[in-house]
């Protein structure tokens, strides 16, 4: 299996199984000299680990990250870092039954296709999982970035229910179990959810991600816009099945004039009259808040019986037991926002290299 590295000098390969004994990473191409413990990447991964909410699977894992290399007395060291997370909470037997048949949206029809084998526990490589390692990869990526870049991410839409943007709370976001922006909205999504999972099914979500801070001039202007890495880091995450940047596609439905964002000057201070462009021009950061939205598909794994074959070719019937999101967007929120630190961190040391 290839592909399994992301980014070009801040490099990411990530490894491991959801029902393995563990997983984890390998970064390259971290500079020396910059302050790191485990309790600074803990506390990126203590938002995404499962279980610490009845709307998410109720899989118990701490997530503790293990520093193994390229740290010494509290400071990276420019040699590889290694960081290991053990599983603790795998239920594998919840799986026995459906080995030899293909759950419908999964990857499991098209890994025993590609390989002649697959890890049927958990969805074993394709689970989403594997991303925890990558939140703790972005711990990292964010020291890179500085304090003055800011990247915050919120669920602003759970199946048909959307937030209202004249709430828009960035405070209430770590005060619920939703990354909801719109406190007037969090009544209404837990009883959504909750009848959701009555029913053994499950729902999609949309996810925005703001980064301010950001300098101007990442990303190059042909293959390796920022744009096209952004796309490639989201679209990389488990179950996330469109992406769109600043007014997206909303922008089809607008004339020249409503698109483009003026610009003026004032005090020999550059600013924008809006920001349909979210952020970036020619595939070039402009210095405006980037703004990225994603959708992450309904759960595959639900209760509610599915036709689908076996190894063997015949039909059959199947319905996914064990612990399972009802949204697995809510978790993606942490999610989205390390692959935007890992995107942005590449691009900032090649535009230093550069320089």
């Amino acid at each position: 299996m290839t592909g399994n590295t992301f980014g070009k000098i801040f490099k990411v390969t990530t490894w491991g199984e959801s029902h393995g004994s563990g997983l984890g990473c390998i970064i390259d191409g971290v500079p020396a000299d910059i302050k790191l413990d485990e309790k600074y990447i803990q506390s990126f991964l203590d938002k995404r680990k499962p279980g610490q909410s009845k709307y998410t699977t109720q899989r118990k894992e701490d997530d503790k990250v293990e520093i193994l290399s390229g740290v010494f007395e509290g400071k990276t060291t420019g040699t590889p870092i290694s960081l290991l997370i053990r599983n603790n909470d795998v239920k594998s037997k919840d799986y026995a039954d459906i080995k030899n048949k293909f759950r419908p949206g999964h990857a499991d029809y098209t890994y025993q296709m590609k390989y002649g084998f697959r890890d049927y526990r958990g969805g074993g490589r394709a689970s989403a999982r594997e991303t925890a390692a990558r939140v703790a990869a972005s711990a990292i990526a964010r020291k890179i970035l500085g304090n003055k870049v800011k990247i915050r991410g919120a669920l602003i839409q759970i199946g048909k229910e959307k937030i209202s943007r004249k709430n828009w709370d960035w405070k209430q976001i770590p005060k619920n179990d939703f990354f909801c922006p719109d406190k007037t909205q969090l009544k209404k999504w837990e009883n959504y959810i909750n009848s959701i999972r009555k029913e053994g099914s499950s729902v999609g979500a949309v996810i925005e991600i703001n980064v301010s801070g950001i300098d101007i001039g990442l990303g190059e202007p042909v293959f390796d816009k920022v744009d096209a890495l952004l796309a490639y880091g989201i679209m990389s995450i488990p179950a996330v099945k469109g992406i769109e940047i600043g007014a997206g596609f909303e922008s089809a439905e607008l004339r020249g004039e409503e698109n483009s964002d003026q610009i003026l000057a004032k005090k020999k201070k550059t600013s924008f009259k809006s920001n349909n462009a979210g952020g970036t021009l020619g595939g070039i950061t402009s210095g405006q808040d980037l703004v990225i939205r994603f959708v992450v598909k309904p759960t595959s794994s639900i209760l509610i019986e599915r036709g689908t074959i076996d190894i063997h070719g015949k039909n059959t019937k199947i319905k996914t037991k064990g612990r399972h999101d009802p949204c697995v967007g809510i978790r993606a929120v942490p999610i989205g926002e390390a692959m935007v630190a890992l995107v942005l961190a590449d691009l900032k040391l090649i535009q230093k290299k550069n320089k």
